[in-house]
């Protein structure tokens, strides 16, 4: 499972890591990325999202119905 979050397009971000003597290495900032299933009315079944904790909040916000539509516009499949 990749770290990308379906609704709202985030993914890992990379920098450094950095010591204390300051020497510096490679390293990844993975977003917050939980599996969620929302019930979707409109279709009578479940739906399985991969969503960042902001993700969540949103569908909390506009509901599933809506959260589900713009994946769908950005032509992922669900």
């Amino acid at each position: 499972m990749s770290a990308h979050c379906q609704l709202t397009g985030r993914s890992p971000g990379f920098g450094h890591r950095v010591s204390h003597s300051h020497r510096r290495g490679k390293r990844r900032f993975d977003p917050n990325i939980q599996r969620r299933r929302y019930w979707l009315p409109s279709e009578g079944r479940y739906v399985r999202l991969t969503l960042s904790a902001k993700g969540i909040k949103t569908v909390d916000a506009i509901g599933i119905e809506a959260a589900v539509a713009r994946i769908r516009a950005r032509g992922e499949k669900i």
